[in-house]
């Protein structure tokens, strides 16, 4: 069971292995593409309407991270990303969010530093062995890209 508090004002997270299964399909013109979960579109959704900011910190430039973006007007969407820590800081001080106001959500080696910053650091069941190790990592029930944004999202709007 994922423990949230009730001061949380931002959800920060990684795209791909969070709001995608963390495959890349390549179609027949040689194009990338993913696939999304309505269940973890609608989550957008459901933080907006309910006032909550939120950012997007993802290792990979994808069109789906800008369709999310301009559909949900998301504050901070940074893509191609190698220091996630250092714009989780800069997305903290920027909103002057303490420690009990936000959480971060990612899945891969390049979270960790990211997870470790967050007191509430989330991850999916099928993140990598170094994710899932870290002592203070709370897990979705979920697996990537099939309603874990949503299952937490779902923890946060009551």
């Amino acid at each position: 069971m994922i423990n949230l508090p009730e001061s949380i004002k931002m959800v920060i997270t990684d795209f791909d292995g969070i709001i995608t299964d963390n495959c890349v399909y390549i179609d027949s013109k040689g194009e990338q593409t993913r696939k999304l979960n309505f269940k973890d579109i609608m989550a957008f959704s459901i933080l907006k309407k309910n006032g909550y900011k939120i950012g997007i910190i993802s290792g990979e430039e994808n069109s789906a991270i800008k369709l999310i973006q301009e559909k949900f007007q998301i504050e901070e969407v940074h893509q191609k990303i190698r220091n996630k820590l250092e714009v989780l800081n800069s997305i903290i001080d920027k909103y002057n969010l303490s420690d009990e106001e936000f959480i971060y959500i990612g899945d891969d080696v390049n979270d960790i530093d990211a997870l470790n910053r967050a007191k509430y650091a989330i991850t999916v069941p099928n993140a990598v062995k170094k994710v899932l190790d870290l002592p203070h990592v709370q897990m979705t029930r979920e697996v990537a890209g099939n309603g874990a944004f949503r299952e937490i999202v779902d923890l946060i709007v009551k």
